[in-house]
């Protein structure tokens, strides 16, 4: 197996660790997770993808080994963490990329790519929204936080970062919980029980709403520059509803859409299937020619 690299660097002052495969010649790709997770989500694909590409997975911060300061000294906003990422990406010199993004990830990922368009080659998308039709009845109550967060906080608080939402996120409505390992759920709900997770998560939470209002700006974006785009979807994803992966067809038609027998983490059960979709799509569509061995 493809060795992995785990390391940490500084920017802005923050240390900001991160998972790196691969030839330092290859092709990168550049790999952003989802909440409560981090770059380990990413593990499988480091394993199978490494030979031929340069694939690196930051923690952002308040998430994984990254550095977790306290809000009143960090405003944990998407605009600030993606402001760190980019600072991430100049200390490794990293110049053109394809994106791999899924959950939180989508928005960081978003804002990257309309801040420096042309280092994008090509964007995969796994259960990441960009238009309203992601967005079910789960988010009613997600909405009335951000109308009214004083009335609103305590409940969030306690079924987003309890013990059985975080094993929920994974698991969704999959008829066979026996594909998934436990250690999914209970180690990073481990990280959600750190001190001050809580108030983190909640901070960048209440800051989500800002990603909806900013739908309208990504989809504009996805017109213009037609990126090539594949899009992979765990079809029993509790949080984000499967009428999304379609709706990305509406910026960019020639989009490559794939529903997957998964949940919201669908490397969790489909590391293979979506190691080899990616693998095919790339050098096909945008370009970045695998590395030879």
């Amino acid at each position: 197996m493809p060795e992995v690299s785990y390391r940490t660097v500084e920017v802005g002052g923050h240390a900001v660790f991160y998972r790196e495969a691969g030839p330092r010649d290859a092709p990168v790709l550049l790999l952003l997770h989802g909440f409560p997770s981090s770059s380990r989500m990413y593990e499988p694909l480091l394993r199978r993808m490494a030979g031929s590409y340069r694939l690196i997975a930051p923690d952002f911060i308040g998430f994984g080994h990254s550095a977790a300061p306290d809000p009143e000294a960090f405003a944990y906003t998407f605009d600030h963490l993606a402001e760190v990422l980019d600072g991430f990406t100049a200390t490794l010199g990293l110049r053109r990329y394809s994106l791999f993004l899924q959950d939180y990830g989508g928005p960081l990922g978003f804002r990257l790519a309309l801040a420096h368009p042309e280092r994008v080659e090509a964007l995969v998308i796994q259960n990441a929204v960009a238009h309203e039709d992601g967005l079910g009845p789960l988010w009613d109550k997600r909405r009335a936080f951000w109308a009214d967060r004083k009335t609103h906080e305590a409940a969030l608080r306690e079924n987003f970062l309890s013990l059985a939402a975080t094993r929920q996120r994974h698991l969704g409505s999959d008829p066979d919980p026996t594909a998934y390992d436990p250690d999914l759920w209970t180690d990073e709900f481990a990280f959600l029980s750190r001190p001050g997770q809580d108030r983190i998560q909640t901070e960048l939470f209440y800051d989500y709403r800002t990603n909806v209002a900013s739908y309208p700006a990504w989809q504009a974006w996805l017109r213009r520059h037609k990126p090539p785009l594949l899009v992979l979807w765990g079809r029993y994803d509790p949080s984000f509803q499967a009428a999304e992966a379609e709706a990305y067809r509406r910026d960019v038609p020639d989009a490559e859409v794939h529903i997957l027998d998964a949940g919201h983490f669908a490397l969790d059960v489909k590391a293979r299937e979506i190691a080899a979709l990616v693998g095919a799509f790339l050098p096909r569509r945008a370009g970045a020619a695998p590395r030879k061995e």
